[in-house]
């Protein structure tokens, strides 16, 4: 577990990056912290591994303060993957893969069979990869080594600062899925940096929205999707893409309005079009209710009863 406690951040020119935040990360999640530029996002990533420091407040990682850490020791214990990638263009892939592990003192062999491992893992054959130089690959194959590289010594937390943003979409969308698979073999506590909604709706266990150096949200992709908090979330993840991820339950009646018909049954209750379809549902499996007269401003829209709401759920689900 990761805790930021009451942290405010001002560089030397008077900026202040980061206002009073307080966060606690949960162990083994996959965590994106996302906000516009200059929001502090990657500024409060890099109190993890003390590459900036508080001007207030304590970072703690399982309940000890990591400004009681030698900083040396504590990166040696925290893998760290950045846009730019950072591999030493003299080495090998091996060897850049190994500098942690050679740094902690691991048996030559440990290190071996854990950097192959993790090569399959990203779809890099070792034979193929491992004696190649970082020049020599592309630039999703060097990105996918730097995350080879941060998870070498096997450390509990790993950051990952905006590491895809200058691929391609292709690789990109690779790399996502790779993180995501590896995350589910490998049970690390991740904090992911970007600027992307839509890469981190599709990899975050938990999102931390963030702006002007404060925390807005922080809930699921499915919590800031069905309940974004303020209309700054809300304008953030964007009303269309809001609408087109909802869960069906959460949309409106009125998103189904090409599925209603006009003949009403007997015993029909009238209802605005902005009910949610979960509430329909409710209303519908009542025995008394054999169904909804959907209006809009006074103006009838149609009628729906459980058949026609449950074709119309499928029908939305499928294009979705």
């Amino acid at each position: 577990m990761i805790r930021f406690d009451n942290i405010t951040k001002v560089f030397s020119d008077g900026t202040q990056a980061l206002r009073n935040v307080s966060l606690t990360i949960p162990k083994e999640q996959l965590v994106v912290i996302i906000g516009p530029s200059g929001c502090g996002k990657t500024t409060l990533l890099k109190l993890i591994n003390r590459l900036e420091t508080p001007t207030s407040g304590e970072v703690y990682v399982e309940d000890k303060a990591i400004s009681t850490i030698d900083p040396v020791e504590l990166r040696k214990t925290i893998g760290y993957v950045i846009q730019r990638i950072g591999l030493f263009p003299h080495m090998t892939i091996e060897r850049n893969a190994a500098l942690v592990p050679n740094l902690k003192g691991w048996a030559k062999d440990k290190t071996t069979a854990r950097i192959h491992e993790l090569m399959k893992m990203v779809g890099l054959e070792p034979k193929q990869f491992l004696r190649k130089f970082p020049l020599e690959l592309s630039g999703g194959q060097q990105q996918r080594i730097g995350v080879v590289r941060a998870l070498a010594a096997d450390p509990d937390i790993m950051l990952m600062d905006e590491p895809f943003s200058a691929l391609d979409p292709i690789s990109r969308e690779q790399l996502q899925n790779e993180v995501k698979y590896l995350q589910e073999k490998i049970k690390k506590t991740i904090i992911f940096v970007t600027h992307d909604i839509d890469e981190a709706l599709k990899i975050a266990d938990m999102i931390v929205v963030m702006k002007d150096g404060k925390i807005e949200q922080v809930g699921t992709p499915t919590e800031l999707i069905e309940n974004p908090i303020n209309n700054f979330v809300k304008n953030f993840i964007g009303i269309e893409r809001i609408n087109r991820k909802k869960s069906v339950g959460k949309r409106e009646l009125q998103d189904f309005a090409s599925f209603f018909e006009g003949e009403r049954e007997s015993n029909y209750i009238e209802v605005d079009a902005s009910m949610l379809v979960e509430d329909a549902i409710a209303l519908l499996e009542n025995e008394s209710t054999k169904g909804l007269l959907v209006k809009r401003n006074n103006k009838v829209l149609g009628f729906v009863n459980q058949s026609i709401l449950l074709r119309a759920m499928l029908a939305k689900e499928e294009v979705l």
